[in-house]
């Protein structure tokens, strides 16, 4: 298993229906506001590096991202 985290920027009247949206993603363990540089932090559970870019690809398809960072385990 592969873990995550991703950290999102969102534009801030979207932040509400995003924050709902990635939660329901396959894969999504976890999601939350946090308040700094980023503005939505979510922690991803997945088999391979290719799930994950297919979640991190689907994360930034949300309308009103406006980008993200993804760490990933080495």
């Amino acid at each position: 298993m592969l873990n995550a985290c991703v950290l999102i920027k969102v534009v801030p009247t979207k932040a509400d229906a995003i924050l709902n949206g990635i939660k329901k993603v396959e894969g999504v363990r976890k999601a939350y506001f946090t308040y700094g540089r980023f503005d939505i932090v979510a922690f991803l559970e997945m088999k391979d590096y290719a799930s994950l870019r297919s979640i991190t690809g689907e994360i930034n398809s949300f309308e009103g991202v406006r980008s993200t960072e993804t760490l990933a385990e080495a």
